[in-house]
């Protein structure tokens, strides 16, 4: 049994990890560091401590799991490399590309995984959009949008929205989005980016536009609190036909509601919700896969014992970071950025 240790146990701890590491046949949550509040009773046999110094020295611990604040990441990552533990770290990786770097050389060193939580290649919608890709039932792809919109108008006072680095929508939701880009389409020859502040009285950028340039194809990614009517997920256009999916994936919202993964139909979307395929033929209604997020984590657990690569690998864990400090730097100077290694 390979332990594991979640440190924060706020929306991430909870909903996205716990949960979900507790699944996998091989793993064995073995702590949660929890700065505050009582033992949660869902968790019975889970040892509670207060601070990473008595996480790390639990015997044998060899997974350590970074679900605090974004500006924590790079401290609490360190510290348990450093500790030879094996390091998943929740998106965003880092607040910039150069401690980006400093972890992934880090683990080099240290001859342990570091890697980052990038679930949403796991998301049902995701999953559909690569297989009607692999089909190449849009023909040659020209328009390829995908868009994180909610409608959250005020502000909530949460530490996201704090002044500091690593803060902001551009941290929160956009790593998702750049991370499906590249595993699509790979490393833009160039991109620019439009990041700003769209709520009353906030100190961080709140929304996004990044588009990316491939020869023959646009890629545009969009975040943005304040669309009370979203978008499409996706809007992809082809030289044979268009997909068009409205609605997120559904297992965020069923896990905050209390929701159990490990029901049959876990991830299941109903028919209302799935995308359509339009052709010179009419439309048709495509079936969203299932998601799931156990498989990202019976992946860390393979690459732990040898059996599988990381799937989410170190580089591009610093491809997205070079997407991040792109971006900000074309939205200051209102340029479009060659892409650099």
């Amino acid at each position: 049994m390979i332990k594991v240790g979640v440190v924060g146990f706020g929306l991430a701890g909870k909903v996205f990890h716990s949960p979900f590491i507790r699944m996998v046949d091989g793993f064995e949550l073995t702590a949660i560091m929890r700065r505050s509040g009582e033992v949660d009773p869902k968790y019975p046999g889970v040892q509670f401590v207060r601070t990473l110094n008595e996480l790390l020295a639990i015997p044998d611990l060899q997974l350590v799991v970074v679900a605090t604040p974004n500006d924590t990441h790079v401290p609490v990552a360190t510290q348990a490399l450093e500790a030879g533990k094996h390091v998943v770290i929740d998106k965003p990786f880092t607040p910039t590309l150069h401690e980006a770097e400093q972890l992934v050389a880090l683990a080099k060193k240290q001859k342990r995984i570091v890697t980052v939580f990038q679930n949403r290649r796991w998301d049902g919608d995701f999953l559909t959009v690569r297989k009607i890709m692999n089909e190449c039932s849009l023909g040659r792809v020209v328009i390829y949008e995908s868009h994180f919109d909610r409608f959250r108008p005020n502000l909530r006072g949460s530490w996201h929205e704090k002044p500091i680095p690593g803060m902001g929508l551009m941290f929160d939701l956009a790593p998702h989005l750049i991370d499906q880009a590249l595993v699509l389409f790979g490393p833009p020859d160039a991109l620019s980016a439009d990041l700003r502040k769209e709520r009353d009285g906030t100190q961080v950028d709140d929304a996004f536009d990044i588009t990316f340039f491939y020869p023959g194809l646009r890629a545009l990614l969009r975040g943005s609190p304040v669309t009370a009517a979203p978008g499409p997920r996706f809007w992809i256009c082809g030289t044979t036909g268009t997909y068009s999916k409205y609605g997120l994936d559904p297992q965020e919202d069923a896990m905050k509601a209390g929701g159990d993964p490990t029901v049959p139909d876990w991830g299941r979307e109903p028919e209302e919700m799935w995308g359509n395929l339009t052709t010179a033929e009419g439309i048709t209604p495509v079936p969203t896969i299932p998601g799931n997020y156990r498989p990202y984590y019976e992946n860390v657990r393979d690459a732990i014992l040898g059996r599988a690569e990381i799937a989410v690998t170190p580089e591009q864990a610093l491809n997205v970071m070079r997407v991040m400090e792109l971006s900000a730097e074309s939205s200051r100077n209102g340029c479009r950025i060659k892409w650099t290694h």
